[in-house]
């Protein structure tokens, strides 16, 4: 849970053996799931990428143009970490999964393969975060750190600063069901799910059966399946 003292997202990713991202693609058969402590190693890695690599600071505005993925919840709290607005325009970099669909000045991949893995052959034009973010140290320290009143998202005509993101947290269920949801429902889902000690299922997909039968199987509570609250 988060310390009450807690003012930015930055840091807030909890270091712990219980999961907190439990992924299913049911087009592949592909169930990945991240522990707090293994989540904490990719939000390092990708922290040190942004900053030693892409010379991100405070306020620089990146698009992550993944599907539902753990990989998306990998990079908002990455981004989050290092002071970076996770934003849908105007962004200096962009992030794309193997459809490619990035336009930004600099251009990052991921081919969602299992475990993070590169693209076969390296995409031109782009980064494959593959082979980008792996070799980096799993320990971040924090060059500059955002404020409260640095802006954590400007997504779908909504604006969040990093404390009016944290004050307007819900409680949250011990596990949440997201199945092919946006970036922002995943934001502010992950950060409730955070906050509460709980963990979140991310499903990819899935039929309305598939989906029950996943929430039956991992004791989710389903929250949020496509443009829906349940």
């Amino acid at each position: 849970m988060l310390d009450p003292m807690t003012r930015t997202l930055a840091g807030i990713t909890p270091a712990t053996p219980a999961p907190l991202v439990t992924f299913y693609d049911v087009a592949t058969s592909e169930r990945t799931e991240l522990s707090g402590t293994t989540m904490a190693n990719w939000v390092a890695k990708v922290s040190n990428f942004l900053v030693d690599d892409l010379d991100v600071e405070v306020g620089t505005r990146i698009r992550l143009g993944l599907p539902a993925h753990w990989l998306r919840f990998v990079w908002l709290l990455s981004s989050w970490n290092v002071g970076a607005v996770v934003a849908d325009h105007d962004c200096e970099i962009g992030l794309t999964g193997p459809d490619l669909n990035a336009t930004e000045s600099i251009k990052l991949a991921s081919a969602l393969a299992p475990f993070g893995m590169r693209f076969p052959t390296a995409p031109d034009g782009f980064l494959d975060i593959g082979i980008e973010v792996l070799g980096h140290p799993d320990h971040y320290e924090p060059f500059a750190i955002p404020s409260e009143t640095d802006l954590a998202w400007d997504l779908a005509g909504t604006t969040s600063t990093h404390e009016s993101a944290l004050a307007t947290l819900t409680s949250a269920a011990n596990r949440l069901l997201l199945a092919d949801t946006d970036i922002l429902t995943d934001a502010r889902a992950l950060i409730s799910a955070i906050n509460s000690g709980g963990s979140l299922v991310s499903v990819r997909n899935a039929s309305q059966d598939a989906i029950a039968t996943i929430a039956h199987q991992e004791n989710a509570e389903i929250y949020h399946v496509g443009d829906e609250i349940v």
